[in-house]
């Protein structure tokens, strides 16, 4: 079964060979006990090498079953190794670190054999040489003899052809050699050993056929078997057996491995941790203030939404000269300067005629299934040109309006009918109702619900508190709480050291959730003259506004809500929030009334007067505004002439002229808007709520494919004109995030590169210290690409526990790192690693070990077995 024609071994050492072998040839039969003797360096050790694909001889040939080897390749020799031959070593060549049994199912695992087969064989195989009670203990917990053993059991459990012994008993005593003796006697009854010793006595008493060596050549052979060609023929049927380690086997060495130098492997894994703790520290940072930045964008972006009215104009070209955004002048001729056209685009900005945007073709474009600008926005707010009238519905101490607010004209004791609009215009916005964004996620982020809960009904609101619990004291007006007619004159009366309460006061949460408030329609102030056939405005009769508000659509307080302290801006800028829905009803309701009905449908005629629209122009002079104002009581023309002092004459004649047609001649869109008409299909204000700044930037480029679109079909009415002022101001900051993001990114690569070299200077290290590992599994079958295979498994394992090591530390330092931030900048949670960038850093820290570990496999894959098994 086994023949080696004349094998011939040289070693090149420099520019020396030596020839350890010199044409031996010899053959063996399939069971003997065949002992090799000779003095040292005679070439025995060589030849069983030879014998076991251990090493490769130079010339000759070896036959194996009949079959020559010259063809042999890598994989041809492993899968010889691990089916064909056994090995038992004079040192015993155990991986420390594997308990007994998992020495002896080694070279199972590298055959396929499953686990359960694998446990029972290993089992037998150590009950057969004595060991059946010492599966679980380590190599360093037994005696010589008992290591032997296992080393015996280790190369009988895979049932091999040929038991090759290279000095079994030279670390022995003579007691235990004989034990050891006797077992390999009993199974040279069934398979082929050959042994080499330098006891010539066990020789000749165990063996039955002795070879003696000398200078690399056979010398004698006490029992020679003279091999026939035909042989060859009847050996030739071979069943060509895989040998492949799997990756968990591969895990389990290296994880057992790593155990035995718990200490080292800890330090090894923080230093290679030390780079991904970086990482991680620069991705807590990086994440935690681009959630940071992004939470500023979305409460900015909130606050300050796109809008798109139905009357506009575009401010932007002035916006962008006065920020030094201008268009350069592309052919420029050296020597000269050029002056940039600023004040000229201001100036056609300020005398740009108003542009009309068509809302209801726009609203249509965003609502068609195929836009995508739902992608980019938190919430489309449309809003129509209906008031929303609300009264505390308690009027016992007098009907108290809480919006739109009256506070500026009580405290000036004027009137709209007394004062021009021009000059209440300034004051009349003080508006504390507001419509909340209809994202119930972003609301969630901003505020805390601390009493109640959210609207669900048209007619439910929120009353809104700041960061600190507090509400000023110009949202108790906006609350029904106090009375803005109280205020009546104050201004006037100030000379006699009239002081107010600036004490500040408390009110529960079940106060607040107690108030209850009425909506009147807009078209409800006006009551039909049956005599006349005209409308007569009733808001000033006391008893007739009573009756509307018990009649109103009853508003209720749902909940409480306080601003968020992480929150950087709050959406809601009033003092009580509420939803579309309820703007929707209104307008809905208000659409009913039979006023608005009649206007529509005749619209050359005026409801109020029951008389055409007048379209003539009037005339006024300063004399009749000095005597109209001499007509006047004493109070009031003192407040008229405060305001009109400095004033030039025409500014003053425009602003009353504007008030006298307003009231003395109405116009069709004058009345319609007296009468709050709204078509819910044709907003007056679209208000775009867009996710961040580049979600802003994408919605501006929608728009723009919307005027693209209707200027390609011919229909440039329907284009729309717009002041993005926020996107104009805050352009910039994508720009500095990008470069933030440049700089922290090259943080992570330089951090990256250092931890790849250190894991691969360590890995290599390990090969160093695990040589003689490598040399065991080599010659128990294992292939080049299982030793590569071992190590990659243990590169993986260090980067596995390093990155997990950096992501723990991370964490904890994570902790004081947010005290400091918080301290500093008041900023909370500014360190935070997302539980998905931890994972991504492990499975970088894994893939880059496993990188850095080619290299030192690759070597490790390359070692001569034979030269790594002497390796101590």
């Amino acid at each position: 079964m086994l023949q080696l024609k004349n094998i011939v071994k040289n070693y090149v050492s420099g520019d020396t060979t030596v020839q350890a072998l010199k044409g031996v040839s010899i053959a063996f039969r399939e069971n003997e006990f065949v002992s090799i003797l000779g003095q040292s360096g005679c070439g025995k050790t060589t030849m069983l090498n030879i014998i076991g694909g251990l090493d490769r001889y130079t010339e000759g040939d070896l036959i194996i079953g009949g079959r020559s080897t010259k063809e042999f390749k890598d994989r041809d020799w492993d899968s010889y190794r691990n089916h064909k031959i056994g090995f038992i070593f004079q040192s015993y060549n155990l991986i420390p670190h594997q308990s007994v049994l998992s020495n002896v199912e080694l070279a199972l695992t590298l055959s396929g054999v499953s686990k359960s087969e694998r446990k029972k064989r290993a089992i037998e195989a150590l009950e057969k040489v004595g060991l059946g009670d010492q599966l679980y203990k380590k190599p360093n917990q037994m005696s010589g003899g008992q290591m032997q053993r296992v080393a015996i059991a280790r190369a009988l459990v895979n049932d091999p052809d040929i038991i090759l012994a290279d000095e079994p008993t030279g670390a022995l005593d003579s007691e235990t050699s004989i034990q050891i003796m006797n077992i390999l006697k009993e199974i040279s009854t069934e398979k082929l050993i050959i042994m080499v010793t330098h006891n010539a006595e066990l020789a000749v008493e165990y063996s039955n056929r002795i070879v003696k060596l000398l200078d690399g050549k056979i010398i004698d052979d006490s029992n020679p078997y003279e091999y026939k060609e035909t042989d060859n023929k009847v050996e030739v049927k071979r069943k060509k057996e895989k040998v492949s380690m799997s990756f968990f086997t591969a895990l389990s060495l290296s994880f057992k491995n790593l155990l035995t130098k718990k200490g080292r492997t800890f330090l090894t894994a923080f230093a290679g941790s030390i780079g991904i703790i970086g990482i991680a520290l620069i991705l807590s940072l990086s994440s935690g203030f681009q959630g940071y930045i992004n939470r500023v964008q979305e409460d900015t972006v909130s606050t300050y939404p796109i809008t798109i009215e139905n009357e506009n104009v575009d401010f932007s070209s002035m916006m962008q000269s006065m920020m030094g955004k201008t268009e350069t002048v592309i052919d420029k001729e050296e020597g000269k300067l050029y002056a940039a056209p600023i004040i000229s685009q201001m100036l056609n900005t300020l005398v740009s005629e108003i542009k009309k945007n068509n809302l209801t073709e726009l609203k249509n474009y965003f609502e068609t299934e195929g836009s995508s600008i739902k992608d980019y926005v938190l919430d489309i707010q449309y809003q129509y040109d209906v008031p929303l009238n609300i009264y505390s519905a308690d009027y016992s101490n007098g009907i108290n309006k809480v919006n739109p607010s009256t506070f500026y004209q009580d405290i000036w004791g004027m009137s709209d009918e007394t004062m021009s609009s021009t000059l209440t215009s300034s004051f009349t916005n003080t508006d504390m109702w507001s419509q909340m964004i209809d994202n119930q996620e972003l609301l969630d982020s901003q505020y805390n619900l601390v009493a109640g809960s959210w609207p669900t009904n048209y007619n439910e609101v929120v009353i809104v508190a700041d960061k600190n619990r507090q509400i000023t004291d110009l949202s108790l007006y906006a609350l029904g709480i106090r009375n803005s007619a109280e205020l009546k004159n104050i201004l006037v009366n100030m000379d006699n050291n009239t002081l107010l309460d600036s004490e500040a006061t408390s009110y529960s949460y079940e106060e607040l959730m107690n108030l209850k408030f009425k909506i009147v329609l807009p078209t409800s102030y006006y009551l039909y003259d049956e005599e006349t056939g005209t409308y007569k405005d009733m808001s000033s009769n006391t008893d007739y506004m009573k009756s509307l508000i018990d009649n109103g659509i009853e508003i209720k307080v749902s909940g409480i809500i306080v601003a968020d302290k992480d929150a950087v801006a709050t959406s809601i800028t009033g003092s009580v929030g509420y939803t579309k829905h309820l703007a929707e009803y209104v307008a809905a309701e208000n659409m009913k009334a039979e006023i608005i009905k009649k206007q529509l449908e005749n619209p050359e005629i005026d409801v109020f007067t029951n008389l055409p629209f007048s379209s003539g122009e009037i005339t006024i002079t300063m004399d009749m505004i000095n005597q109209y104002i001499a007509t006047l009581p004493a109070e009031q023309q003192q407040m008229i002439q405060v305001y009109i002092t400095g004033m030039t004459e025409d500014l003053i004649i425009e602003m009353f002229k504007s008030k006298i047609t307003s009231s003395s001649s109405s116009t069709y869109e004058t009345n319609i808007e007296k009468l709050g008409f709204a078509d819910i299909k044709s907003p007056s204000k679209i208000n775009i709520y867009a996710k961040d700044f580049e979600s802003k930037d994408a919605i501006s480029d929608i728009i723009k494919e919307y005027n693209d679109k209707v200027k390609s079909e011919g229909k440039d009415d329907l284009e729309i004109s717009y002041t993005d002022y926020i996107g104009l101001m805050m352009s910039s900051v994508s720009s500095v995030i990008d470069a933030i993001s440049y700089v922290l990114i090259a943080f992570v690569s330089i951090s990256l590169v250092v931890s790849s070299i250190m894991i691969g200077i360590i890995t290599y290290i390990s090969v160093l210290e695990r040589t003689k590992e490598i040399g065991i599994l080599r010659s128990i079958g294992a292939s080049k690409h299982d030793i590569s295979r071992v190590f990659n498994a243990e590169t993986m394992i260090i980067g596995l526990v390093s990155g997990a090591l950096g992501i723990l530390v991370t964490v904890l330092l994570n902790i004081p790192i947010n005290i400091v931030i918080k301290k500093l900048s008041g900023i909370s949670g500014v360190s935070s690693l997302p539980v998905m960038g931890a994972v991504i850093l492990i499975t970088i820290s894994v893939v880059l070990t496993l990188i850095s570990g080619l290299i030192p496999a690759k070597v490790a894959s390359k070692k001569d077995p034979v030269v790594a098994l002497r390796t101590e």
